[in-house]
This record gives structure tokens, C-alpha cells and sequence, in this order.
């Protein structure tokens, strides 16, 4: 190397960096510039620069060879220097004053292949030249010869793409062809994809409107990469390209045969087509089962045909998991493991004596609303557990001891919660299930008897079985003549079968909506089970029926809360459809001025529930701003519809909960009883602290509907993880309430619902790493969400048993790994917070701050599991509920 000039910093990247400040920086002279800039440069660079200053002239020169040489020797320069893009490369640097010489020349040049040429090297100058928004390195590209792109580096690529898509949404307002681009498209986006820039191709595509040329050009190495782009930018897409995006890498996933992705896929599009597919196309016995597996997580209800399965043996065992037969089986192996099976009592979770003073004596006092309480709590508790201290009590001393007894604790319509909480207790295990739920049918108590129907409901939610105990046992009871027997089957019924759709329901429960003789209590809750068996289904039969149902009621009965429970049904078989509302929004509209605004609200939530549309969260909250007058209720499911909507994904999440703290402060009255109810939804079984902190400060507001929502939300919030702040508040909270029934009640269902399962349960409708929604859990929880609008009526009233709808949502928040013979396997594995990695460079890890234990174990919210060995290789890529693992074949053990 020539000596270093004393001024150049010894080398020439110093140089380099040296004069791109003063490139940057226009000094006042420009003479003393072009002098201080040739004395800077090292003798490398100077060069270079007359190097480049002859080929310039040599280009204008009128002889063709000389011509060629120069464009030749100077496109040389350039692609040497374009492979770092950390400073602008020299070449690029010294051929800035030329690019109008350049330009000019080229205009007067004849049509050849020199001039082609030199169209190229225009087009990479106008990388650093062209004024903004000119797009002229897209017009000499187009101009150039076709020759390979990437030889000319990433850094004109990219700048190449996004002239691009300025360039066709340009052409497409103007309809002018665009062939030409899409072959450059063609050559970017496979050049993208073989340098690890999948997202860039991604976008591009979406630019241009053509995603699918990207399943020809993905391969095995990049196609998880690409796929886990194309489904997380899904979520910020607006329909019908959200559904578009999906679609692709649902046919990626299947050409790669990555089949349990392309399942959850399917099941996010609600396509059973594909799902069918995937049994057809996927013959390996065990990949099915747990493709079952994935299906009885959801809590769809799908039959699988001869074409699916042809063998009458593996289909009736893969339905058998479809229908969630091993769940209850799963849970206690769990419960076992964890050791926490011994049941528990409601006093085991107000530990009064922890409590300090007042209130700490409270409890001796035998009141119906205090036993009441504690069923629940005990229900919450003990749930699937099949054994506890007050219900399931073997029966030593005459006359069925103490469970019969515990009953006879509850006031009238208290029984029937009492009962169906054996139900509970019971939860997802039939057989036993039904046969300690029997001695109540033979009851003369009519409250009796309905809490056994509810039960039986509660016993079959979520668990499908060939015999249809539920229906067998229920469909006889919806015709007596007392409502709360009615009432009990009607609900049992919808429990027993939310989602499948079931005919025989359907012709069980429809005629009590168009009875005239029926009480409007009866009326409300066969709308919510026909709506929870329809759910999602957009049923026009199902539909018009409650419309009628409402039509016909009177002034007085829509001023009942329990008249709200009608639109919430209709809305159900809306929940998530979107657009396929709008028919029946508009019939809404000709409704009873009371409820006309409540039913559009109610169906609008529903039917965007967990799409993350920024413009219905926006409606909702343009409702919310208005000031009412009194008895206006339309703006509570105004506010639960904020939250139905932005719960989809996480950075809607967190902005709905500052839009929610807005609304406590500036909103109405009705709106502030909403907020704490919407915050719990937003945050189910996630216990974040500043969402705690909110609904701590307004369990003491001076409003007691206020500070009842805020705590039945604390217990949402915390349902099943057992977290030790929140239940320190409610121990607190039961102190402070001591004198107060109705806020004591409502802190003993919270303190409930934090023990839910000792801890083993979730109430969180969204499984499979967040990414799919199961629409009867979310149905269950909006029900219980609507019902506490109206807290004093409803749950405070003699409804109380609407609490039960939660079972809908109850799912062991568990990772259980079993064999290829479906037996429990223990294996260790890695849990820790998961770690977001769409996008990012090399192979991140997807966990961090984890801890190793072995199978089975829990997952909180945020948790994500990874196998911490190489011996077995899952075959569900999210390990979460049942996931079934096969010996790896090249595990070489150490020893």
C-alpha cells in the first residue's frame, strides 16, 4: 500500500469515514471544500477517483470499443465495492458529481447494448442520487440489461423493492400494465429468500398483491421462518388479506407436511374442509391422535367418516379423543404428580386466621349467603377433582350424611347451586359423575332437582360421549311446569353441547322461545344455550326464533336485566363471524327503542370478538363517549366489547387497557361498572400488576357495583394461579366487607375462582401459544361477564348458578406428555417466558429465564414449553395440554 498522506488517518477505511463527514457536512466555501477533499484523500483514493473521472469521459468518447472498456472497467469498481454497506462505497461517492453527465449522455445514446450497460450503473447511482420520490433507479433497472440483481449487493435490492411498490400502487390507480415489474418482483423476492430476508419478501408480495408466488420459491430450510411471519403479521392485516396470508401458509405448511401447524391454521380459519384434509392426506397413526388431541383442545365438535379413518377400530379411538374422553384421566395424573389431591375446604382458602381484628370472627355465622358462598368456592376449588368436604362426603352416618346435609344449608333456590356443584367437583368425568348425581333426581325439592339437571349439564361440558348421557337425561325436564326445573335443564343442556350444533337440542329448546306461557326467566336462558350450542354457527333458524322471542316481549319484561340475556344469545351465534352479522344487526335496529342500542352493541362485540379490529374498538369507544340519561344500559357492552375485540393479540391489549383507564376517569357512571369487568377479560388467568393495582383501588370504591365488579375481576384475573398478592388483597377485602353481605359474597366467589383446581386451571380462552381462540370458552366467559353487569339482580339474586357458565372456559393449564401408547411419560423440559422471534436474524432461543422440570407440569400465562432432551421428538411443535412423543431414532445416549 501507497504511504499514508499525514493527514489521511493511516488507511483507507479511515479515509472513508473521514470524508463521509464532510460529504455530510457543506462547509461555507465551496472552493476550499473541493481543495481540503482532494488533500484528504489517500493516494488509494485519489486514484480511484481520476481512475473513475477517465471512465466518465471515456464513456462520452464517440468510439464503441473505448465506450464499452470504460462501462465495463467501471461496473467492475462499483460491484467490488457494493459488498459492504457500512459507508456509502467510493465508487458510489465519486461518481455523485457525475451522475448528470451521466444521465445526459445517456439520453443522447443509441439503443444498444452499451447503452444498457450503461442504464445498470445509473440505476445503482440513483441508489444515493435520485431526488426522493423520482423512483429512477426502478426506471433505468427496467431500462438495463436483465442481467442477475443481487451481483449489484442487499442495499439496492431493498431500495429496488420499495420503489417498487411505490411504482405499483402507482400503476394500479392508473391501470397500466405491470409485467414487467412483477418479473423484477420474480427476481427480488428470490433473492431475498435465499439470503435469509424472508420477511422482506414477505412484504414485497403483500406490496404487490401476489403472495402466491412465495409458495414456489420457499424451501425446507426457510419455510418454518417465513410461515411464522406470514401468521403474526396476519393479525394486523385487515380482512379479507388477514385470511388471504393464512391460507398461504396453510398450503406452505402442507407442502413441507409440517401438518399439526396447518391444523392450527385451519381451526383459526374455522375451515373443517381442511381439516378433513389433513386425515386424509396424513396417514401416520399416532400424528392423527395427536391432531385429536389439538381438536379436543379447541372444543370443536367434529365426526370423523370413512374417508377420514377407515378402519372402524383407530376411528372410534381417535374419536374417543376428540371428544375429550381422557381429559379427566389427564388432570388427575397432574393433581398426583403435583400432589395436590387432597381436597381442599373453603375455610383452607379464606385462612381467616390470617386476617387481623374485624371480620376475622365473621365466619362461625351461619347464613344462607355465606353457605351459598362457600359452595361456590368449594365447587371453584375442588373442580375435576371428584372429591371434596362438603359435597362428596362417603356416606357412614344414616340418611346420606353430611353432602345431603350441606345441601339442606342452602336456602331455596341456593340448593340448586349446591347440587350442581357436585357437578362440578366432578367436572369431565360422566360416568361417576352421573351416578353420584342420581339420589338428587329422586328429590321432592324442585330447586333440588334442577341443580342435579344443571349438574349433569356441568359433568358433560367440554367432553363429549357416544351415548349422549345429557341429552337422554335432560330433554324430558325442559317441559315440566316449575321454571327452576326448566331453567336447570335448559342451561344443563347448553353446557352439555356448546358448539356441536346438536338438532335434537335445537328441536328440545326452540319451542319454549315462541311459548307464550313461558316466564321471561326461562325465555332468557334457552336463548343463551341455544345461542352457546349455535356458537359461531350464524343459524338463521336459531336467529329468527330469538328475534321473534324479543319482539314479543313487553315494555316492563325488556326493562327486566334478564331481558339483556336475549340479544346476548342472538349475538352468540355471531361470536367472531364478523361481517355475517350485519342482516341481522340491521333487523336489530327495528327493535324496542329500550333495547334497541343494547342488542347492536351486544351483536357488534360478539361478532368481532378476538378479530383485533382497530375500527370496532374505536366505534366502542366513540359509544362510550357519549353522556345518557339514566336507564340506559347499552354502553356496559359497549365497554366489554372493547375488550372482546382488542383481546386478540397483545399490543391491542395493552393499549385497550390504557383506553379503559381513560374511561374510569371522564365515563358515566354505568360505564365505570363495565371497566373492571372488561379489565378482567382482558386479563384472564394473566394477573398483571398494574391491571391488579387498578382493580385493587376500586374494590374500595364509594360505588358498591363499582367495587363488586372490581372484585369478581380480581378473581378473574388471578382464576387459577393461585397468586399470593391477589389473594392477600381478597383476605383484606373480606375484613373490610365484613358487615356487608353482598360485598362479602362477591370477595369469597373471587377468592374461589384465584384457587380454581388448586391452581391446576385456566379460565384463558386462547390456547396453542395465544394463537387460537376456542369460541365456547370465550362464550362461557362473555355470559358471566354480561350477568355481572347487573350484579344485584343476577348473581346477587336468585340467578347466582350463571357463575357455572365459567366450566365452559375451565382448561388444565398443563404440559402432559404421553407415549406412543398414549400412557403418561415423564421427560424433562425447559419452561420460561417466551420470547418473540418473528423476524429475527440466525436462530434465536423462542424461551428465556427458564427452569427445568419434569413432565407433567404447569404453564402460566406467557410460558412456553421445550423438551430439554434430544431422546424423543414431539410431534405437536406447541407443547401444551396432551402432546404425544416418539423415540428419536438417531438418539445416541451418551453412556
Amino acid at each position: 500500500m501507497a504511504p499514508a498522506e499525514p493527514n489521511s488517518g493511516g488507511s483507507a477505511s479511515g479515509g472513508a469515514t473521514r470524508d463521509q463527514t464532510s460529504v455530510k457536512v457543506p462547509s461555507k466555501d465551496p472552493k476550499k471544500k473541493d481543495e481540503k477533499k482532494d488533500e484528504d484523500l489517500s493516494e488509494e483514493d485519489l486514484a480511484l477517483k481520476q481512475q473513475l473521472e477517465l471512465y466518465v469521459e471515456r464513456v462520452q468518447d464517440s468510439d464503441p470499443g473505448l465506450q464499452k472498456v470504460a462501462l465495463e472497467s467501471m461496473r467492475q469498481e462499483i460491484r467490488t465495492a457494493t459488498s459492504s454497506m457500512t459507508s456509502v462505497p467510493k465508487p458510489l461517492k465519486f461518481l455523485r458529481p457525475h451522475y448528470g453527465t451521466l444521465q445526459t449522455h445517456y439520453e443522447k445514446m443509441e439503443d444498444s447494448d452499451l447503452k444498457k450497460l450503461l442504464a445498470d450503473i445509473l440505476s445503482v447511482l440513483a441508489l444515493t442520487m435520485s431526488p426522493e420520490g423520482e423512483r429512477e433507479s426502478l426506471k433505468y433497472r427496467l431500462l438495463g440489461s436483465d442481467g442477475d440483481i443481487g451481483s449489484w449487493g442487499h442495499e439496492y435490492v431493498r431500495n429496488l423493492a420499495g420503489e417498487i411498490a411505490q411504482e405499483f400502487a402507482k400503476r394500479q390507480t392508473e391501470e397500466a400494465q405491470i409485467d414487467d415489474l412483477m418479473e423484477l418482483v420474480v427476481q427480488i423476492v428470490a433473492f431475498h429468500m435465499k439470503h435469509n430476508a424472508e420477511p422482506e419478501a414477505v412484504d414485497l408480495l403483500m406490496e404487490v398483491e401476489d403472495l402466491d408466488l412465495l409458495v414456489e420459491h420457499v424451501d425446507s430450510a426457510n419455510y418454518k421462518r417465513t410461515c411464522l411471519y406470514l401468521t403474526s403479521s396476519a393479525k394486523y392485516l385487515p380482512g379479507p388479506d388477514d385470511m388471504l396470508v393464512l391460507d398461504i401458509a396453510h398450503s406452505i405448511y402442507m407442502k413441507f407436511e409440517e401438518y399439526p401447524r396447518a391444523l392450527q391454521i385451519a381451526l383459526y380459519l374455522h375451515n373443517l374442509q381442511y381439516v378433513k384434509q389433513l386425515f386424509q392426506c396424513c396417514n401416520d397413526p399416532l400424528m392423527r391422535r395427536q391432531f385429536c388431541f389439538i381438536l379436543a383442545r379447541h372444543g370443536v365438535t367434529f365426526e370423523l367418516d370413512e374417508d377420514m379413518c377407515a378402519e372402524d377400530e383407530e376411528r372410534e379411538a381417535l374419536q374417543e379423543i376428540i371428544n375429550n374422553t381422557k381429559l379427566n384421566e389427564g388432570y388427575l395424573t397432574l393433581a398426583r404428580d403435583i400432589e395436590v389431591m387432597e381436597p381442599k375446604s373453603p375455610e383452607d382458602i379464606y385462612k381467616a386466621h390470617l386476617i387481623d381484628g374485624r371480620g376475622s370472627g365473621g365466619g362461625t355465622v351461619d347464613s344462607a349467603r355465606q353457605n351459598l358462598a362457600a359452595t361456590f368456592v368449594n365447587a371453584f376449588v375442588n373442580a375435576g377433582f371428584g372429591q371434596d368436604k362438603l359435597m362428596t362426603v362417603p356416606s357412614e352416618a344414616p340418611s346420606g350424611g353430611a353432602s345431603t346435609s350441606w345441601l339442606f344449608k342452602n336456602k331455596e333456590h341456593g340448593k340448586a347451586s349446591a347440587a350442581a356443584s357436585l357437578g362440578m367437583i366432578l367436572l369431565w368425568d360422566v360416568d361417576s359423575g352421573l351416578a353420584q348425581l342420581d339420589k338428587y333426581f329422586h328429590s321432592t325439592d324442585t330447586h333440588v332437582i334442577a341443580g342435579a339437571l344443571l349438574g349433569v349439564g356441568i359433568v358433560n361440558c367440554n367432553v363429549q360421549n357416544e351415548c349422549d348421557p345429557a341429552l337422554a337425561l335432560l330433554a324430558d325436564y325442559v317441559d315440566k311446569e316449575d321454571s327452576s326445573i326448566k331453567i336447570g335443564a335448559i342451561m344443563g343442556l347448553g353446557l352439555a353441547y356448546a358448539g356441536s350444533q346438536n338438532e335434537q337440542v335445537r328441536s328440545a329448546l326452540m319451542p319454549l322461545l315462541g311459548d307464550g306461557k313461558s316466564s321471561l326467566d326461562v325465555i332468557a336462558f334457552t336463548a343463551i344455550s341455544l345461542g352457546l350450542v349455535y356458537t359461531g354457527s350464524c343459524n338463521e333458524e336459531v336467529a329468527q326464533a330469538i328475534i321473534f322471542a324479543l319482539m314479543d316481549r313487553s315494555e316492563s319484561e325488556l326493562g327486566d336485566p334478564l331481558a339483556r340475556f336475549l340479544p346476548l344469545g342472538l349475538g352468540l351465534l355471531y361470536l367472531g363471524k364478523e361481517e355475517s352479522v350485519e342482516a341481522t344487526a340491521e333487523v336489530s335496529k327495528t327493535f324496542n327503542e329500550k333495547i334497541r342500542k343494547h342488542c347492536d352493541m351486544t351483536l357488534l362485540s360478539c361478532a368481532y370478538a378476538g378479530t383485533g379490529n382497530v375500527l370496532k374498538v374505536q366505534h366502542f369507544l366513540g359509544q362510550c363517549a357519549q353522556h345518557l340519561e339514566k336507564g340506559e344500559t347499552y354502553q356496559g357492552p359497549a365497554v366489554l366489547g372493547i375488550a372482546m375485540v382488542a383481546m386478540a393479540e397483545e399490543l391491542g391489549l395493552e393499549m385497550a387497557i390504557r383506553s379503559l383507564e381513560h374511561l374510569l376517569q371522564y365515563g358515566e357512571q354505568n360505564i365505570r361498572r363495565a371497566v373492571p369487568l372488561a379489565l378482567g377479560l382482558l386479563c384472564i388467568s394473566n394477573p398483571k400488576v398494574n391491571v391488579m393495582d387498578t382493580l385493587s383501588r376500586l374494590s374500595h370504591d364509594a360505588d358498591a357495583e363499582v367495587a363488586m365488579a372490581a372484585i369478581i375481576s380480581l378473581g378473574l384475573i388471578g382464576a387459577g394461579t393461585n397468586n399470593a398478592r391477589i389473594a392477600g388483597m381478597l383476605r383484606n377485602l373480606s375484613s373490610y366487607y365484613y358487615k356487608d353481605a353482598s360485598l362479602l359474597f362477591c370477595v369469597r366467589i373471587a377468592q374461589g375462582l384465584v384457587h380454581l383446581g388448586k391452581g391446576l386451571l385456566t379460565l384463558s380462552p386462547y390456547h396453542s401459544e395465544r394463537f387460537l381462540l376456542s369460541p365456547t370458552a370465550l362464550a362461557g366467559l362473555v355470559i358471566l361477564l354480561h350477568a355481572c353487569l347487573d350484579m344485584k339482580a343476577i348473581i346477587l339474586g336468585k340467578y347466582h348458578y350463571v357463575l357455572y357458565f365459567l366450566v365452559l372456559a375451565m382448561q388444565p393449564r398443563m404440559l402432559m406428555t404421553l407415549d406412543e401408547n398414549l400412557k403418561p411419560l415423564s421427560v424433562p423440559v425447559r419452561v420460561g417466558q417466551a420470547v418473540d422471534v418473528v423476524g429475527q436474524a440466525g436462530r434465536p432461543k423462542t424461551i428465556t429465564g427458564f427452569q427445568t422440570h419434569s413432565t407433567p407440569v404447569l404453564l402460566s400465562a406467557g410460558d412456553r414449553a421445550e423438551l430439554a432432551t434430544e431422546k424423543y421428538i414431539p410431534l405437536s411443535p406447541i407443547l401444551e395440554g396432551f402432546v404425544i412423543l416418539k423415540e428419536n431414532p438417531e438418539y445416541k445416549d451418551d453412556n
